[in-house]
């Protein structure tokens, strides 16, 4: 009997992961302009950071791209600038009241098939089901809650708003999966012109060497 209670179970969750498949993700475009991350980190810290941490970034981050040092010292507490955006929800408070630990959600854009596609997706798509009960198209199975309230929503101006809303959030959670991205990329540029440099003088010192051999 236990067997196949749990083929059952099984075959149902197969069932509703391919149901999820079949729904076409958002094909989202990451804005990291300043103002967009201004809204997104507010948005962020207003709607997910109570139950999820950003243990890869740190305080400190945010203000080298540009974010109010004001705001960022009221979101840190007594946090220092190089402490990392952790939640405040205790992993035992969690358990208790979800009956699991809320992810890092640092990587989540990548972590995740889709990108972050898929995590728009997601927070836009919760939606209420004919027995009143909330559910998501893209996770039927999760036990987050509706944190934007997209499934209540109504009012067409205000469901535009949420939708914006999680444009912001996931625009900086792409941030947030490499904080560092654009440094990276700028010292590229500064090592691959060294090398095209350095390249060009020591082909030279080869032809002032090869020259006095041939003489």
């Amino acid at each position: 009997m236990n067997r196949l209670f749990a083929s059952l179970l099984l075959c149902g969750f197969i069932i509703i992961q391919a149901f999820a498949a079949e729904e076409k993700l958002e094909d989202f475009q990451v804005d990291t302009s300043v103002i967009a991350m201004d809204r997104g980190v507010d948005a962020f810290m207003n709607s997910c950071h109570g139950c999820h941490s950003l243990k890869y970034v740190h305080y400190r981050d945010l203000a080298s791209f540009g974010i109010d040092k004001e705001r960022i010292a009221s979101w840190r507490g007594d946090s220092t600038l190089d402490s990392a955006m952790t939640s405040l929800l205790s992993d035992e408070a969690a358990l208790a009241s979800f009956g699991k630990v809320p992810p890092d959600l640092s990587m989540i854009v990548r972590a995740r098939e889709g990108g972050a596609s898929y995590v728009y997706s997601y927070l836009t798509g919760y939606y209420i089901t004919p027995d009143g009960k909330t559910s998501n198209h893209f996770f039927p199975l999760t036990r987050m809650p509706d944190a934007l309230e997209i499934s209540t929503a109504t009012d067409p101006v205000k469901r535009v708003e949420i939708i914006e809303q999680a444009h912001d959030i996931v625009s900086f959670l792409s941030w947030a999966a490499d904080p560092h991205e654009a440094e990276r990329k700028s010292l590229g540029y500064y090592v691959i012109g060294y090398l095209i440099i350095l390249t060009v003088l020591l082909y030279n010192v080869k032809l002032q060497v090869w020259s006095r051999l041939k003489s």
